[in-house]
């Protein structure tokens, strides 16, 4: 058996979504007339209630050009030291956009004090550069950001006149675990139901209601192969595709991509509920193991630190894993990701794996 818990970009188009890629009309995306991306640009803009998308090759592509729309020259955005569209995408939008991170300490749970972005707005002054941006994630490393500090944090950056940018990489995973919160129902997807409550899609569009751009990934849970989409107005996305030319973002018949993140917003978005609930098995069946420390997991990432004498052993333990079919990452602290490609049989061929190895 293999399972692959290395992240959530390692799944294999479903059979359905092979057939709807290869059913897919042809254009041509540089001139605008393929069929396919601008039925799923339409489709996520409508799903997320922006004016527009723009169907991009990948999501750190998708942060780039959402930053440089936002940002010019000499500009910097707020950010987390460990957000992804800072410490995780090559530094691009410095390196290439000149547009300076001013990048906040994160508190456990993800987020960052009101107080430190405020105090990181930079003054009107020719010796700084101008704070033009406040980027936030979520979900954040797996978890939840609170829809409570999502509203104040960009409150605060409306009111000190910055635009807010999302990256919602694992938007759908951060709205599957925001409808369990409200509602004891099972999860849905489909149109809001009549209280508001337990609905994907009503609570996916409450979280983006605050930004003004949102970066979603569809080749992570959602299970396409390639892709992420930009949202916002139009005008904010005219200035976003001009830049995502220059960075070489145009494709040609791209609507061979477009039909998988399509099928996968149709099909793929309540399952995510699944994945959850492998993660917290994965995470109970770790408990018991006295040499980690597991961090409960909210939502399909699971983070395991090593404790005492087992860090010592540290360095055999990834090859041990992979010599017995389970993928994963990490040294002293390992990160399993649960997703489509991955069963409840795999989540305890693992969690022997991992006992085996412990008990030895």
């Amino acid at each position: 058996m293999k399972v692959d818990l290395r992240s959530d970009t390692v799944t294999q188009p479903t059979a359905g979504m092979r057939e709807a890629m290869l059913a897919s009309p042809l254009g041509d995306d540089v001139y605008g007339d393929d069929p396919g991306v601008n039925a799923l640009q339409d489709k996520i803009a409508a799903m997320l209630g922006f004016e527009a998308a723009l169907f991009m090759p990948s999501g750190t592509q998708s942060n780039f050009c959402a930053i440089l729309a936002h940002c010019q020259r000499g500009d910097e955005y707020i950010v987390g030291q460990m957000a992804h569209c800072y410490r995780w995408e090559g530094g691009g939008a410095a390196v290439m956009g000149s547009v300076q991170p001013q990048p906040l300490n994160h508190q456990s749970d993800g987020t960052l004090l009101l107080g430190e972005i405020e105090s990181a707005i930079k003054p009107d002054d020719a010796h700084y550069a101008r704070t033009r941006l406040l980027a936030l994630e979520n979900t954040f490393g797996g978890k939840l950001i609170p829809y409570a500090y999502v509203e104040q944090a960009t409150e605060l950056a409306r009111r000190k006149g910055l635009s807010r940018h999302l990256d919602g990489a694992r938007l759908f995973n951060a709205a599957v675990a925001q409808a369990q919160m409200v509602s004891d129902k099972p999860v849905a997807a489909g149109p809001p139901q009549a209280d508001g409550g337990g609905n994907v899609l009503v609570e996916a569009r409450r979280i983006v209601q605050c930004f003004d751009s949102v970066s979603v990934c569809f080749s992570k849970g959602l299970g396409a192969p390639v892709g992420s989409a930009l949202c916002g107005s139009r005008d904010y996305l005219a200035r976003a595709h001009r830049i995502r030319k220059m960075a070489g973002g145009g494709m040609r018949q791209a609507g061979l991509l477009a039909a998988a993140a399509s099928y996968a917003l149709d099909h793929h978005v309540a399952r995510l509920a699944q994945d959850h609930v492998l993660a917290r098995r994965l995470a109970d069946g770790l408990s018991g193991i006295s040499a980690v420390a597991v961090e409960p997991p909210q939502t399909n990432i699971e983070f395991v630190d090593l404790l005492g004498a087992a860090r010592d052993r540290a360095a055999e333990l990834l090859p041990y894993l992979a010599a017995h079919g389970v993928l994963a990452s990490g040294l002293y602290r390992l990160r399993f990701v649960t997703h489509l490609d991955v069963d409840a049989a795999g989540i305890d061929h693992t969690l022997s794996v991992i006992h085996d190895f412990f008990a030895a």
